[in-house]
């Protein structure tokens, strides 16, 4: 543990990034959709850019602070919240300051630019907190929990899996998973990660997600992992949503880690036109409320399977398959 000869902030310090951009020379700036990022993985795939050369990338970065940084009275002065992009392989440093939505509050946001030169292939983006404490300036009082991968090669945002998967058979296995042997699987968000438990019982799973290429069962494996994913996004979202922690004043707050961030990036489709947290009040209202939620699901279950991709991938299997069968009968 470090020990540190002034005071720190206390409370979880989250990061974010919430849009990805890149620019060549003499080309337009190409805005990069939401799957090139992964808020449960926390990873951006710049790769995933249609821009070839591209030479700069501008990330959009939002934090959320503990509010005791901002109270009056506190041993620390001059708080600035500072975005931090590093690599070891090239010996670079970036830094971006953000700042605040609203004054004094736990919200900030602002821009890092990044150079594809400087990045040999994957960096690390966190965010600081830092300060003047005891008459010095510049001193770090916070760090992100949980820091983020700019990835500028890869097409895809993932440091492994975005979901833990397991293969069991249902029938036999775990008693908590008897009662669903006829399901194909089940996804378990209660733990430090997403679980599929894929029911090997279930004939022909097994086969269709082991399965590559452009033939049937990989057209197949491909819509069945983007419905899977958007069945970990709906848990994820329904889990964090039912077991929020509450200001004194009956506030609900984000949760740490990657259940708030899949609420983040979930709400602004759920509830169009509100802020965040305005968002995050009528969600938490109507759930405990008499009326109001049953209306919500339609709108839950699109901003899941907006995330995960099942449009796309629901069409290239249709355009796919439509070509596999117009191969057959020429």
């Amino acid at each position: 543990m470090r020990v540190f000869p002034y005071s720190r902030l206390r409370g979880t310090i989250s990061l974010r990034v919430d849009a990805a951009r890149v620019k060549a020379s003499g080309q337009p700036r190409e805005q990069l959709d939401s799957r090139a990022r992964s808020v449960i993985e926390r990873v951006v795939a710049l790769g995933l850019t249609e821009t070839e050369d591209w030479e700069t990338a501008t990330l959009t970065v939002s934090a959320t602070i503990p509010s005791r940084a901002t109270e009056p009275g506190g041993p620390w002065s001059d708080i600035a919240v500072v975005a931090v992009l590093t690599d070891r392989t090239t010996n670079t440093r970036v830094t971006s300051r953000l700042a605040p939505e609203t004054e004094g509050g736990r919200e900030w946001r602002g821009e890092l630019q990044v150079l594809r030169a400087d990045i040999f292939d994957r960096a690390t983006l966190t965010v600081q907190v830092v300060a003047t404490v005891d008459a010095v300036p510049g001193r770090i009082i916070g760090e992100a929990a949980d820091d983020w991968i700019v990835d500028v090669s890869s097409d895809t945002p993932t440091r492994e899996q975005s979901f833990d998967i397991k293969e069991v058979g249902f029938a036999k296995g775990p008693q908590r998973l008897r009662n669903f042997a006829d399901a194909p699987w089940i996804v378990n968000a209660s733990g430090t990660m997403p679980t599929v438990h894929i029911n090997t019982d279930f004939e022909g799973m097994t086969d269709l997600l082991s399965a590559e290429g452009r033939g049937p069962e990989g057209l197949v494996n491909e819509l069945l992992v983007s419905q899977m994913a958007a069945d970990v996004w709906i848990a994820v979202f329904h889990s964090a949503i039912g077991d929020l922690e509450m200001e004194d004043d009956g506030t609900p707050l984000f949760p740490h880690g990657w259940q708030g961030e899949v609420l983040r990036e979930m709400l602004p489709d759920v509830m169009p036109d509100r802020t965040l947290e305005d968002a995050l009040r009528e969600v938490h209202r109507r759930r405990v409320g008499a009326t109001g939620w049953t209306e919500l699901q339609p709108h839950i279950q699109y901003a899941a399977t907006r995330r995960a991709g099942v449009p796309r991938a629901l069409s290239e299997t249709v355009r796919g398959l439509n070509k596999l069968k117009r191969e057959e009968e020429a």
